[in-house]
């Protein structure tokens, strides 16, 4: 993908700069998980019980579990390794799992973290890929990520998605969770947009298809998922949460600066060291066209 400067109205190509260190790539993703992928990072090459290290073991906001593996030369097979080191984290329980969450993330956020343990992902960056990768990705049933990277020169860097696996796609047993765990157990993982709609009354529900119609029709590549607690719209990244409640739409966007006449986006406070800190209610038809042009600022701010 060429990066052009526009200088007055020239636009100058930038050049691609070779990866100076192998290590470079590893701690510039990792201090910037949650700029550049939405995830909350747990550990740098976290080691295995078989002798393997997994490079970047992170959280996905939705509370999956994700492992990061960085491709640095063309005969590094980063996917296989991945998924070796998927076979080894669902071998766990996912106890093991929350305790890391609470000692590198804090109790207070852990615990606002629902975690989706059944969910797994896998992000492979690298430079490039071959056929053979990306052949793999398309038929193994699992959330694989491929992102290539590129630096360019005067400190531009950009971190690419080459696809958009379907967040439903991975099929794994279900793990047998007590009741009063805070781990998502089998149960929780058969959350779906209907059963989440079916808590509103009939205007409100009526207020949620309208909205999702108009998001679903902005780009092929929005995605749509129901997690146990709000339905979430994602490219990159998410870009809205949709809390359905009885009688009104909750939705947290994206921390931005909104053009908001109107003065409708609260900013939730800091100290509950939420992403998706801004937040605007809809709970009436005469708002949604409003509302709808604060959602596409938020989803605009990933384009």
């Amino acid at each position: 993908m060429a990066i052009f400067k526009n200088t007055t109205g020239k636009l100058n190509k930038l050049n691609i700069l070779p990866l100076d260190k192998e290590k470079a790539l590893q701690a510039l993703v990792e201090s910037n998980l949650m700029t550049a992928l939405d995830l909350h990072f747990l550990a740098s090459e976290y080691p295995t019980t078989f002798g393997g290290r997994i490079d970047t073991l992170a959280v996905d906001l939705n509370g999956a579990p994700v492992i990061i593996e960085y491709k640095r030369n063309k005969n590094d097979n980063v996917i296989n390794q991945a998924l070796s080191y998927l076979k080894w984290l669902r071998a766990q329980k996912s106890e093991f799992f929350r305790m890391l969450m609470i000692d590198k993330l804090g109790k207070a956020v852990a615990d606002s973290i629902q975690l989706d343990w059944n969910n797994p992902r896998v992000i492979c960056i690298a430079e490039s890929y071959s056929k053979f990768d990306m052949d793999t990705v398309e038929v193994v049933p699992l959330r694989i990520e491929l992102f290539k990277h590129r630096f360019y020169e005067q400190d531009i860097f950009s971190l690419e998605p080459l696809n958009v696996p379907d967040a439903q796609a991975v099929l794994l047993p279900a793990v047998a969770i007590p009741k009063d765990s805070k781990s998502v157990g089998a149960e929780e993982s058969l959350a779906t947009v209907e059963a989440l709609r079916s808590k509103a009354n009939e205007a409100t529900r009526q207020l949620f298809d309208a909205m999702q119609e108009q998001i679903l029709a902005w780009d092929e590549s929005i995605e749509e998922k129901a997690t146990m607690l709000y339905v979430a719209y994602r490219v990159s990244k998410n870009f809205a949460e949709v809390h359905v409640q009885k009688n009104q739409l909750r939705i947290h966007l994206r921390p931005m600066e909104y053009n908001d006449p109107r003065g409708m986006v609260e900013k939730i406070p800091d100290g509950y060291n939420w992403t998706m800190n801004r937040r605007v209610y809809l709970g009436n038809g005469e708002d949604l066209d409003y509302v709808m042009g604060l959602i596409e600022q938020s989803y605009q701010s990933l384009l």
